[in-house]
């Protein structure tokens, strides 16, 4: 039982070894479009006879890779031992961008990250600047009309209310009637328009 224990520890050593051998260089391209890069799988030790292959993930942490093939896009080159040591990518384009690993002996490399950039349109920048600084003023402009659109409402509410709420002025009837008094307060006291004293009624 022990010697059987002894056996599963020494290949876990061994596979963990194995595995801590394998490095890529380099480990990250960022680049335009239409470029050529090319990907080292390298060893610490030769390993004869051995051929590696490479494949693509969106991810480091993807589980989902996708088996590169060789082409007119992905190119394969050797060394004196190990085929397929050199992944060369031809004219890299937008969709190309990923993690590309390589693996030897069920054993994977760390991978390595190419990121293609767009390119960038000065005119088109500026355009879109423009018109980003134009929404802005525009916003700014309704916003503002907005609020004018609102005091003027609330101050035509506050003047129709006052309307409402004013009280009416008092009309006076006899505003502007002036009778005459001899110093009195009744009736009786008023003065008569009578003519002139000299003049004698017409009953007399």
């Amino acid at each position: 039982m022990r010697w059987l224990l002894a056996g599963c520890c020494g290949l876990a050593l061994i596979n963990i070894s194995v595995a801590m051998l394998i490095t890529q260089k380099p480990r990250f391209y960022g680049v335009k479009p239409r470029r050529n890069v090319g990907i080292y799988c390298l060893f610490s030790k030769k390993i004869p006879q051995a051929t590696v292959q490479w494949y693509k993930a969106d991810k480091y942490d993807s589980k989902h890779k996708t088996k590169i093939e060789a082409g007119e896009k992905f190119v394969f080159h050797s060394s004196n031992l190990t085929q397929n040591v050199l992944l060369f990518i031809h004219r890299l384009q937008i969709n190309d961008a990923g993690v590309y690993f390589c693996k030897l002996n069920n054993t994977w490399g760390p991978g390595s990250a190419v990121q293609v950039a767009k390119p960038l349109d000065v005119t088109q920048a500026l355009y879109r600047t423009k018109m980003k600084d134009a929404l802005i003023i525009l916003q700014g402009l309704v916003l503002a009309l907005f609020i004018a659109a609102s005091l003027l409402r609330k101050q035509h509410l506050l003047e129709k209310r006052d309307i409402v709420y004013e009280e009416p002025e008092t009309d006076h009837i006899y505003e502007g009637l002036a009778i005459e008094t001899c110093g009195g307060d009744l009736y009786e006291d008023l003065c008569v328009y009578a003519q002139p004293e000299d003049a004698e009624a017409q009953w007399e």
